[in-house]
């Protein structure tokens, strides 16, 4: 026995009910965007004006280059072609920096931010976190500086749901967005007969007569 248009289309709307709603829900907001300029800010590492008066002399390598002072001196940040690399503005070796100094660099750039980042705590390795739970990661070689609070992993966590990446296996999560997608297909089509035959019924079904036809 095979189902009928009518149960098959009921029973497709329940199993598509939740995903459905959880991607409406997402979708809205993904429109109205709350919180996502503070989720997604930029943070720049906090550079000084420059204390020396500094000659560099480009070499024929050197695709780019600029000058930045922060708290733990002064960088030389060079572009090859083998990508950037952080010198020492002075003596031009690579600029070695231990945790410490990663951390007083990192400290140094959420400070005016405080209602955001609080303060760094202890850690030994990147991403160092802060005491309201965001994250940070240091990119050393540009000096550039990633930050992921509470609200973006909350953020991230409404894409993943928004795109039936569900169970964080990548396999699955493509199976099940199939399935979605056929579920959703099955539902339109049953749909539409269900439609097609409600009409063909009502054409079909006895006109009362009219008084002049009686």
């Amino acid at each position: 026995m095979t189902l009928s248009n009518y149960r098959l289309h009921r029973w497709t709307g329940i199993a598509l009910l939740t995903p459905l709603l959880a991607w409406c829900l997402t979708g809205l907001v993904f429109l109205i965007q709350p919180g996502y300029g503070a989720a997604y800010e930029a943070l720049p590492v906090r550079s000084y004006p420059l204390t020396e008066v500094l000659t560099i002399t480009p070499k024929e390598n050197w695709l780019e280059y600029k000058v930045l002072r922060t708290i733990i001196g002064t960088h030389l940040l060079v572009r090859s072609e083998t990508g950037w690399n952080n010198l020492n503005a002075i003596t031009l070796a690579p600029f070695e920096a231990d945790t410490q100094q990663r951390r007083t660099l990192i400290s140094d750039a959420i400070a005016l931010k405080t209602e955001r980042y609080g303060r760094l705590l202890e850690s030994d390795a990147s991403p160092f976190r802060t005491s309201t739970g965001a994250t940070i990661s240091l990119q050393w070689d540009t000096l550039s500086l990633y930050q992921s609070g509470i609200d973006t992993k909350w953020i991230d966590r409404m894409y993943r749901v928004h795109y039936l990446q569900w169970t964080g296996i990548k396999l699955l999560d493509k199976v099940l967005g199939v399935f979605g997608l056929l579920l959703l297909i099955v539902i339109s089509v049953t749909g539409v007969r269900l439609l097609l035959r409600a009409n063909a019924a009502e054409q079909t079904k006895p006109r009362p007569l009219n008084a002049t036809q009686r």
